[in-house]
């Protein structure tokens, strides 16, 4: 199987488990306009990058990627709550998401807030159902939902939109920048790839070769999303480019120009595939997925 096969197949896998999941909950749950809107926006589209790397990672040490899918669904949701109130008028003010508008363009901002808030929070409920019914690996599948916890968080990606909102309009060192995105965006990629790796009992070795591919592919991810911003169109990406310009934001680009972003892309793009060598060919997905970031259109 090519790499575009594995990830369209890794997708649909995911896609499946929030389909059914959500199915389920319209049948349950009586506040039918509030799953609507859940649904909505966790059923835009998207790559699915952050749960197919979980599923990958799994997949790379010969284990059921379904033993994983909780905790990739849950990531995904947490993703989607934050795509929602980033969204909103208080946040980046955007009317279009990929491709479509935007949640509470659909659902009105008190709805979009309410759905990204039980997003959030039925990523929850998913982890501690999982933990609970983990049985011999308890212990291991509540330290992979505390490292999720965490990325989602004060510290992690919660902290990286802080910094974001107080940034707009100021010019900031690369040192925050990077600081900046390594909670926003790489806080739940990084999430996304430690937390099977801790569930399914990597060793220690492993799990810090992970953890540095994590790292170089959040920041890989960021500059591609500033290059995108600058040389992208609306149709690629799904919303207006140049919106980082507009707003006044500090970005790679603006930082240290087109050609010096590529060039950093270029560099954490093969540091992130380098790291991976301890893991031997096993790893040639999540390094075909290090240059898949680096080479998006959207």
């Amino acid at each position: 199987m090519n790499f575009r096969e594995e990830l369209t197949s890794l997708a649909a896998q995911v896609d499946d488990y929030l389909s059914a999941y959500f199915d389920r909950l319209k049948s349950e749950v009586p506040e039918k306009r509030l799953i609507e809107s859940m649904y909505y926006s966790i059923m835009a589209g998207g790559k699915r990058i952050r749960p197919v790397l979980t599923l990958a990672v799994a997949k790379m040490m010969s284990r059921d990627p379904n033993e994983v899918m909780p905790f990739a669904a849950a990531i995904e949701m947490i993703h989607t709550y934050s795509l929602i109130h980033d969204d909103l008028p208080a946040m980046d003010n955007d009317d279009y998401r990929r491709g479509r508008l935007t949640n509470h363009k659909v659902f009105g901002e008190a709805m979009a807030i309410l759905a990204g808030d039980a997003l959030l929070n039925e990523a929850f409920t998913l982890l501690l159902e999982t933990s609970v019914k983990a049985g011999n690996r308890i212990e291991r599948a509540v330290e992979a939902s505390c490292i999720i916890a965490k990325a989602a968080g004060r510290d992690g990606m919660i902290a990286g939109q802080v910094i974001d909102m107080e940034s707009e309009g100021k010019q900031i060192s690369g040192t925050v920048l990077k600081t900046m995105h390594r909670k926003k965006t790489g806080a739940l990629i990084r999430a996304s790839i430690v937390a099977p790796a801790v569930f399914i009992g990597l060793s220690r070795d492993e799990i810090k070769a992970l953890d540095e591919y994590a790292e170089h592919i959040g920041i890989a991810f960021q500059i591609k999303d500033d290059i995108l911003d600058v040389e992208g169109t609306a149709e690629e990406i799904g919303k207006p480019v140049g919106s980082d310009e507009r707003n006044k934001k500090t970005t790679y680009v603006s930082l240290y120009g087109l050609d010096g972003a590529r060039k950093m892309l270029d560099e954490v793009t093969q540091k992130a595939v380098e790291v991976l060598d301890v893991f031997g060919d096993k790893a040639w997905f999540l390094k075909e997925m290090a240059y898949f970031i680096a080479r998006r259109r959207n």
